[in-house]
């Protein structure tokens, strides 16, 4: 016979995991947010995609395939796909993330001179290319103000190295009507030292470009979380 004083059993017991998920919303809206490890927030964000299941070993396990959270939210959709049990919803909660850091980042600088908002500029781009495990070649195309006009892709390459062409960027900022540019392109190695070809490309830009009033103003290489400026170490 059960013990009257015992309460009745729940015909819906909560998951194990419904306290400590509490426990994270509380540590986060408490303001204890540098405290919490990384695969917490990872573990507390998939919650928000997956309610119904325990997130914390998927969240681990993230982190071990993509090596920190930055590569996390990062990493393209297809290579997230191929971890079991990480749908399209909860990809998409990781891509929110990485969408968000990198506008509010970019805020910083959006309607500033960019020589003026150098290291709001520097932090964007690390933020943005460091991770990214594929090389590519973006152009900063700036106007009279060295406001920034337009930011795009040149070009993709693989892993080790990637084509850029020089009468294509030149006749991009004319269309544009740019008075200056800005290259920017990352190694994946994580190394951020420029090759000689990269020295060699940047000095056919910088003279096609002058020929027409147009000033290269930096090559920025991005290697993991470290950069190198052209301007910087002499090369321009």
């Amino acid at each position: 016979m059960a013990d009257a004083d015992m309460p009745a059993p729940s015909p819906n017991p909560a998951p194990d995991h419904a306290g400590h998920r509490a426990r994270l919303r509380g540590r986060l809206l408490g303001g204890d947010v540098d405290g919490m490890a990384d695969y917490e927030l990872v573990e507390y964000l998939l919650a928000l995609a997956i309610p119904r299941r325990d997130t914390k070993p998927l969240a681990k396990a993230l982190l071990r395939e993509f090596g920190s959270l930055a590569q996390l939210v990062s990493a393209d959709p297809e290579s997230l796909r191929r971890v079991d049990g990480l749908g399209d919803t909860a990809i998409a909660a990781l891509k929110i993330v990485q969408a968000a850091s990198l506008r509010l980042l970019k805020g910083e600088f959006r309607d500033k001179p960019l020589l003026s908002s150098w290291d709001a500029l520097l932090d964007w781009l690390r933020a943005d290319m460091g991770p990214i495990d594929v090389e590519r070649v973006r152009v900063l195309y700036l106007n009279s103000r060295n406001m920034l006009i337009r930011d795009e892709l040149a070009s993709e390459g693989s892993i080790d190295q990637s084509a850029i062409y020089v009468r294509e960027i030149v006749k991009r900022a004319l269309e544009l009507g740019a008075s200056a540019i800005i290259l920017v392109h990352n190694h994946p190695s994580g190394s951020p030292e420029p090759s000689r070809q990269d020295i060699a490309i940047t000095r056919d830009i910088a003279d096609a470009a002058s020929r027409l009033g147009i000033a290269l103003h930096d090559h920025i290489v991005v290697g993991g979380s470290e950069y190198r400026s052209f301007r910087a170490m002499g090369l321009l």
